[in-house]
Parts: structure tokens; C-alpha cells; sequence
């Protein structure tokens, strides 16, 4: 028998896109035979192997990860092997075309797999996870996305222990054993490549529904999860219907099985997986119901089944050539749930607040992301460890590519460019080229297709590009001209960058704030008062003519590109396109961009809030823009979950990155500042907006109970936090009540993080009175731990609390929602708290990610990201943060996941 482990392994080094080769082999057959057992696995992989006439000869190379090797076999007969860092090495192979028969027998150990890749178990129960590189910790295999195969799977169990055997594609049979164990046998009709395989084997209990699509053709949905919570299913069954009416609907897309099925499990590095037939997925993300669940859980339960179900075509039937074009599935799969969301959303001001949301997350999170040391194209050039390039700029920059290609062909050329994309290359293994290439070719003339080469750089350049506008108004000519220009700063590997292919859609108003008609400069009429330009130049000038007077331009409306926008505009043009603009993106960024403005001079003011957390009591925010904050508020027109976007305040970390040096101390003390002051100045206006929203009668996750339920939440934290300020009694008492009495958790959860936010007294005894109420429900019990951990701190009690928390005994580092729950939440969600200037916090940054990177080093990479930007820290900040930083890189035995993002870190000037 032979073991390889870890600590045999090579030295991991970069792969570059450029060096990709097509396998020397094929693998046409995979006939997988699993007797499961916790401590002892036995893994028979019976392959069909033939050589790719297309690459000179060489050996066959199989991956593996912490096998137990127990034989190798070639068409019935033993062979001789050698292995060769991590892989197993067959040389003198038969070179016939019609391949040979491969045979190999492994074991491994699930039960000790607390990394949950491969192979593993939770609770009792068998997953596995193979996107990227698990499935070659399940058997020795070409573990690429490339190598595609039709498999046949046979597992056998104790019958007790694990009455549910399921795996991808259909069941064809089942039956007992002796002994106790039983058998069945899956077989997909549909080839796949190794990360989509899937096998789930415990005591499970599944919710069922029968559906006929619209080509007449009927189909099983099922979702499985623990006895006990069959009840909290329901949401995800019905979003996975959804799903499927709305692929055929928007797309032509049908469901291509007999049967689809859901897995929940609460051990899980990721929010779901796409596995051919057979999608698991983070409990998160299934499980609901009003007493336990939040609107933004429903809302996310409906985008993750979607996401997931619509990979069945867009990554599944059509998948990744190598792993550098993973946004090519997951930047055009987030785009496609993105619409999916706004399709569900009904009414235009929904489909605005999921537009803004998306954005949010955008600019917050891939956007430093951008400028950091993990920057990288969308597709990546080169990575250590695929595993870090998950990222945000793959997810929602890619969709944001995949967005712009919509804008420039419209939705129905869209359509026919996704038409023309299966037809080309259905079954096959792809690249980013190919998927724009479709759409191009299949609108002949549009602004993609004349622009195809140039607009590539948005997949091969890193980084954020910078579109300046200025405009210069002719009163004489009645003339407005308008000049927009680009740039993108330099990025790892890339210190200049070519001009991207832009869609700017923009409007100009009037100085009332009502929308003129567009007319250019050689154009025989007005046209409409919206229109898209393309930058795909230095600059480019735009001169409109018919322009009465000087006007307000509103640019990047519904946020055309994934750029900053450098426009100067004055309060007063802001003013306007907050009162006014038609486009509610624009509308809802001129409030924002107030705010920030406020923010921006407060921090840079006389430094009078202490560094150590202090607390400013400067009114930031002018009168006009409270009064136009109220007016919004009081706006009939506007939707609850409109107005509750356009009142809340940009984040600390938003408002850190638009700081060349950061103070984390100050940053957080004027955005505490501006808090309590939009609590106090807007105080009769929050209690009148809570008493109209508050009652949504019987609870329903729509678009429009949610955003009632949203603004009544904001408007109690708010009262709470002016009556803080006052030393008023009733409107904490009123929250304490409607924390009691709340029917749906979305209330409930509300009022807790208002007490718990302010800091009022009650907050103690509510938090104990929600942990006895929920103590048995994992996922209840993850939102109260994050809510500690995210609160704003008050005099650096926010850390202690942690810590303490950590020895709760409902607390385990290795179950990574509840690592997420309390570390996450403070190292990566709570900057205010989390940049001491005693390095307290970076401290027990590094301690956590060193004792994750021994458990799930997946998990312990994201967390080290936490300090990606620490470069940008004032001191003594910057060195505390640097020293933590070299102490975990320092660490001897670091995973690989690890030591890059710390040693890239470290690379930053």
C-alpha cells in the first residue's frame, strides 16, 4: 500500500494561462464503486482511458491528495508505477485508439477530512466538494475541467446508517446487501468533468415536487436536509421552480434530467455547488421560514438555488477549458441569477434596489479588491492556489462583463448570442474568447462586434478604470459639451494599461430636475432623454445641441461599466439629481455621494475624536442635505426599500477607500457621528415612517413587505440610537416589546441589532432571551454571534467580547458559518473595532488564521485577506498590521492557500 500526504509534496508553484497544454490523455468512461465507511473509504475507479492523437506521446500524470494507493491495474493486469510529486505515473501504456482499461483501488479517511474537500463527513452524513481540485482526494484522476467523461457510480452502505445513496445524473438501481448494507446505482447521460461529481450518502429526508417543462417532458425536484427540517424547505422548492419556468422563459433553456435534487449540509466551505443533478449546498442557503429566517435569507435563498440551477447550462452542458476562465461559468451565471432576481423583483423600483445592492457590493468589496494586492484580471494570468481565485472580481466584475455585452447588443441580441453559444459548443470545454465571440457573431454590426478585440481587455486587464467628465456650457449656442476620459492605475504585473471599451449610459436634466430630450451635434431631431455612448478611446467629446440652459448631466446611469466616475459636481447639482433624476441608480448616487462628500471633509477636519475610538460630536452633514434626506423620506411616491437604501450611510470600509492614508479610528468616529446625527435631526420623521411601515400584516418575503419590514427596521435603530443620545426611555422600551412580540425573524432580528447597536442596556438581557429562544438552531444562532461581533465599538469592548465568545460552548472554529459567524464578522465586517491602535485585533487575526490553516485552509485564506489593504493604514496602524502579517508568513508549516495571499500581501510598497 502507499500513502502519499501532504508534507510529500512538491513546493507549490504559480501556473500561467500562457503554458496550457490539452491533456495528453482522454478519459472516455469513469465506473466509480464507493463502500463508505467514516474511517476507511474504499474507492474502486474503473476507467476508460485513450491517448489524445493531437500531443506528442508522454506519460499519464493522475492527480491525488492524501490517497491510500492499494493497486493499479491495465486491462486486467497489474502494472508498475512511479509517483511524481503528488502524482501517480504510468509510462508504457497502450497506444491503440480505442484506449485501454485503466483500474485503480484507494482508500481515505472522510472522517478526518476536516479541510471538506473531497470526500467528507458532517454530522453522520457524507458530502463531497470538488470544485476546484477535490476529486483528486476521492480517487487518482486528470483532476482539469477539460478532461470530460459519462459516469457510472455504485455506493454501498450500512443501510441503518445511511438509508439516502445519491449521486449525478439518474437512478437506475437499488437493492440490499447482506450484512445490513444496501446499494444504488446513478448513471449520468450527460458527460462532465470530475469537479462536477457529487455523492451524498446519510439520513436525509426529502421535500418532492413534480413539474413538466414546457417541451412536455416531467421531471423530480427534490431537496434533502436532516429529519427536522423538512418544514424550512419550502422557499428553496419553490425558487428552484422559478428557476426553472424562468430559464426556459428568458432563455430556452429546459431541464436536461430526470430528476434534480438539492443537499443541505452546515459544513460547508462555500454557499452551494453546482454538481451535475445534484447541487449541495450551505444550509444558509435552503433552509427557512419566518420564525428563524431574515428577508435578506429568503432573498438569497432565491438568487443561490437560481445561480446554481442556472450552472446546469452555463458551466455544467458548457464548462471551463482550464480554471483561469472560471468567470466565464461564474461571471455569466452571477449575471444571469442577477436578472433572475430582478425578474422576481416585479415592479421597476425592485428591480432599481437589486440593481443598487449589487453595486454596493461592487464597489465595497471588488473594487479594493482591485487596488490591492490580490488584484488580477478577470482572467487571472497566473495563480498559486486556484482556490484564492473565488473572488469578487471573477463573481460580480465578470458579471459586470457580461452586463456591458448585454448593454452593447441589447437583451433580444443577447439572446441570440447565448442561442449561438450552445449550439457551438454544447458539451465542450470553452474559454472566455469563445463566449464573446458568440455574442459578437451573432449581432454582426453592434457595438460589441466592431469593438470585440479592445473590449477583451476588460478578461485580460486588472484593476478599476477612472472615467473623468467635464462639461462646458455654451449659454450663447445653446451647446453642451461634454468630454469623458479614462485611465486605470497600475496593478500587479501591469503598470499600464491599453483604453477599455466603456458603455456610458447618461441624461442630462434641466435646472427644475425635469429630463431634456438628447439631441447631438449633427442629428436632425431630438432623441429620447436616455442614451449609451461608448468610450473606447483616450477621450471622446460629445457636443449637445438644443440645450436651453446650463444643465445637471446624470452619467453612468444603472452603472453602465464597473468604473469611478470623476465628475465635479457641486451640491447643488446633487441636490437636484437626488430630488429628481429619473434614473434611480443616479438618484440614489447623489445621495450617497453627499454623504461621502460630508464624510470625506470630516475626516480630513481638525483631528478632534481620539485614535483610540473616541466619539465626535461635530454636526457633519448641512442642513440641505438633511432636508433632502427628509424629503426622500417623507417622498410617497418611493418605495420602503428604496428609501432605506437612500438613508443609509456609505460603510467605513467604503469611505476608507477613498483615503490615500487611513485612520481607521477617525473614519469610524465620523461615521458614528453622522449616525446620531441622522438619528436626531430626522427623529419625527423615523417615527412616522416606522409607524407606517412596521405592520405588513401576514408575513410574505416579497419585494414590497420586505422593504417595509427594511425601513421600519432602519427607522428603530435609528430611534434607538437618538434615544440613547437623549436619555429617552420609550422608544428602547418599544423595541424591547416588538422584539418579544415579533412574528417573523425579520422584525424580531431588527429590533435586537437596534438595542444591541445603540448600546442601550436592554441589549444585554434580549441577546440572552434570543440565544434560549434559538440555542437549537445553527443558523438562528450564527446571526447571533455575528451581531456581537459586527456591533460598533464603544471604548474597544467589541474584542473582549469576541474572545469570549470564542469559549461559548455553542462556538466550533471548525464549522466555517460559525468561523464566519464571529471571526469574520469582526476581522472583515467591523473596521472600526478591528483596527485597534494596540494591534490587539491583528493579534487574534493571525492566531485564528494560523489555527484555521490548520483545519480548513480554505477558510483561513479568506480570512487573511482581512488585511489585504493594511498599506494604506496611518501608523501606528500600518507597522502593527505589517508585523502580523510577517508573522503568519513566517509560519513553518503554512498551507499554500495561505502563503500566497500573506506573501502577496507582503509584496505590496
Amino acid at each position: 500500500m502507499f500513502s502519499l500526504r501532504e508534507d510529500g509534496q512538491a513546493p507549490a508553484t504559480a501556473r500561467h494561462r500562457g503554458d496550457y497544454q490539452a491533456p495528453a490523455w482522454w478519459i472516455d468512461t469513469v465506473d466509480l464503486t464507493f463502500d463508505l465507511d467514516p474511517a476507511k473509504t474504499r474507492v474502486l475507479n474503473r476507467m476508460r482511458v485513450r491517448r489524445n492523437p493531437d500531443v506528442p506521446a508522454q506519460p499519464l500524470r493522475l492527480d491525488g491528495d492524501e490517497l491510500n494507493l492499494a493497486r493499479v491495474m491495465v486491462n486486467g493486469a497489474g502494472t508498475s508505477f512511479r509517483m511524481d510529486a503528488g502524482q501517480l505515473v504510468l509510462e508504457n501504456l497502450p497506444q491503440d485508439e480505442a484506449g485501454f482499461d485503466l483500474e485503480i483501488f484507494t482508500t481515505c479517511a472522510p472522517e478526518k477530512n476536516t479541510a471538506l474537500m473531497g470526500l467528507y463527513v458532517s454530522q453522520g452524513t457524507f458530502f463531497t466538494q470538488c470544485e476546484a481540485e477535490g476529486f483528486r482526494r476521492i480517487t487518482y484522476f486528470l483532476d482539469r475541467p477539460d478532461v470530460m467523461a459519462s459516469y457510472q457510480v455504485l455506493l454501498r452502505a450500512d443501510k441503518a446508517a445511511y438509508p439516502v445513496l445519491l449521486s449525478n445524473g439518474n437512478l437506475v438501481e437499488q437493492g440490499d446487501l447482506d450484512g445490513g448494507r444496501h446499494f444504488a446505482k446513478w448513471v449520468d447521460p450527460h458527460k462532465k468533468p470530475c469537479y462536477l461529481f457529487a455523492l451524498v450518502a446519510g439520513k436525509l429526508v426529502a421535500r418532492q415536487q413534480r413539474i413538466t417543462s414546457r417541451t412536455g417532458k416531467e421531471h423530480l425536484l427534490e431537496v434533502y436536509v436532516r429529519p427536522g427540517d423538512l418544514g424550512k424547505t419550502e422557499h428553496a422548492m419553490n425558487s428552484l421552480m422559478a428557476s426553472v419556468a424562468w430559464d426556459e422563459t428568458r432563455f430556452g433553456l429546459s431541464l436536461d434530467l430526470e430528476r434534480f435534487m438539492i443537499v443541505a449540509t452546515s459544513d460547508f466551505n462555500m454557499g452551494a455547488m453546482e454538481n451535475k443533478g445534484l447541487n449541495v449546498f450551505n444550509t444558509k442557503y435552503v433552509l427557512a421560514s419566518q420564525a428563524t429566517a431574515t428577508d435578506v435569507d429568503f432573498s438569497n435563498i432565491e438568487s443561490v438555488v437560481g445561480h446554481e440551477y442556472f450552472h446546469n447550462w452555463t458551466g455544467n452542458r458548457v464548462t471551463c477549458r482550464d480554471w483561469f476562465q472560471l468567470s466565464l461559468k461564474e461571471g455569466l451565471t452571477v449575471f444571469r441569477d442577477q436578472e433572475f432576481s430582478m425578474d422576481m423583483a416585479g415592479s421597476a423600483s425592485a428591480r432599481a434596489v437589486k440593481r443598487i445592492e449589487d453595486v454596493r457590493v461592487l464597489r465595497t468589496v471588488q473594487f479594493p479588491e482591485d487596488a490591492g494586492p490580490m488584484a488580477h484580471p478577470v482572467r487571472p494570468e497566473s495563480y498559486v492556489e486556484i482556490n484564492n481565485f473565488y473572488t469578487v472580481t471573477i463573481y460580480e466584475k465578470g458579471a459586470e462583463v457580461v452586463r456591458m455585452m448585454h448593454t452593447l447588443v441589447g437583451r433580444e441580441g443577447f439572446a441570440r448570442g447565448m442561442k449561438l453559444y450552445f449550439e457551438r459548443h454544447d458539451g465542450q470545454a470553452v474559454t472566455c474568447d469563445d463566449f464573446a465571440a458568440a455574442i459578437a457573431d451573432a449581432n454582426p454590426g453592434s457595438e460589441l462586434a466592431t469593438r470585440l478585440d479592445a473590449f477583451k481587455r476588460w478578461y485580460s486587464q486588472a484593476g478599476t478604470p477612472c472615467v473623468k467628465a467635464q462639461g462646458e456650457y455654451d449659454a450663447t449656442a445653446q451647446t453642451y459639451t461634454l468630454t469623458l476620459s479614462q485611465s486605470c492605475p497600475a496593478t500587479p504585473n501591469q503598470p499600464s494599461k491599453l483604453p477599455f471599451v466603456i458603455p456610458v449610459e447618461l441624461g442630462l436634466l434641466a435646472q427644475d430636475g425635469s429630463a431634456l430630450p438628447l439631441q447631438m451635434e449633427g442629428e436632425t431631431a431630438p432623441g429620447a432623454s436616455t442614451r449609451t455612448v461608448v468610450l473606447d478611446a483616450a477621450s471622446l467629446t460629445l457636443r449637445f445641441i438644443g440645450v436651453a440652459s446650463a444643465p445637471v448631466p446624470s452619467l453612468l446611469r444603472s452603472f453602465s461599466a464597473p468604473v469611478r466616475l470623476d465628475y465635479a459636481y457641486t451640491d447643488a447639482e446633487l441636490l437636484t439629481l437626488l430630488a429628481h433624476d429619473t434614473d434611480a441608480f443616479n438618484r440614489w448616487e447623489a445621495g450617497q455621494r453627499l454623504m461621502l462628500r460630508c464624510a470625506i471633509n470630516a475626516i480630513a477636519g481638525s483631528a478632534d475624536a481620539s485614535s483610540a475610538g473616541g466619539t465626535l460630536d461635530a454636526e457633519i452633514m448641512d442642513a440641505d442635505l438633511l432636508a433632502a434626506l427628509r424629503r426622500t423620506l417623507r417622498d410617497p411616491q418611493l418605495d420602503a426599500a428604496y428609501k432605506e437604501l437612500v438613508l443609509s450611510l456609505p460603510s467605513e470600509s467604503y469611505l476608507a477607500e477613498q483615503l490615500d492614508v487611513v485612520d481607521p479610528q477617525r473614519v469610524h468616529a465620523v461615521r458614528e457621528a453622522m449616525r446620531l446625527q441622522l438619528a436626531t435631526a430626522l427623529r419625527s420623521d423615523w417615527e412616522a415612517a416606522y409607524e407606517a411601515s412596521h405592520d405588513t400584516g401576514a408575513y410574505q418575503p416579497d419585494a414590497a413587505s420586505a422593504g417595509r419590514r427594511a425601513l421600519a427596521g432602519q427607522a428603530l435603530s435609528m430611534l434607538c440610537l437618538a434615544a440613547q443620545h437623549t436619555g429617552d426611555a420609550v422608544w428602547p422600551g418599544k423595541t424591547l416589546q416588538r422584539f418579544k412580540d415579533a412574528g417573523n425573524m425579520t422584525d424580531r432580528f431588527a429590533a435586537l441589532a437596534a438595542l444591541v447597536t445603540s448600546g442601550h442596556p436592554h441589549a444585554a438581557a434580549a441577546l440572552a432571551r434570543f440565544h434560549a429562544l434559538f440555542k437549537d438552531d445553527a443558523l438562528v444562532i450564527d446571526k447571533w454571534f455575528a451581531l456581537q461581533a459586527g456591533t460598533p465599538d464603544r471604548g474597544g469592548h467589541v474584542l473582549p467580547a469576541v474572545q469570549a465568545l470564542m469559549k461559548h460552548p455553542d462556538f466550533q472554529i471548525g464549522n466555517p458559518n460559525r468561523a464566519r459567524s464571529l471571526i469574520f464578522s469582526y476581522c472583515s465586517a467591523n473596521p472600526g473595532a478591528f483596527h485597534r491602535a494596540d494591534g490587539a485585533g491583528y493579534r487574534f487575526w493571525a492566531d485564528r488564521v494560523l489555527a484555521l490553516d490548520a483545519i480548513n485552509p480554505q477558510v483561513a485564506a479568506r480570512l487573511a485577506r482581512a488585511l489585504d489593504r493594511w498599506s494604506k493604514l496611518a501608523e501606528p496602524w500600518r507597522s502593527v498590521a505589517h508585523t502580523a502579517i510577517a508573522q503568519v508568513a513566517g509560519h513553518a508549516k503554512l498551507s499554500k492557500d495561505v502563503r500566497e495571499v500573506v506573501t502577496r500581501a507582503l509584496e505590496t510598497p
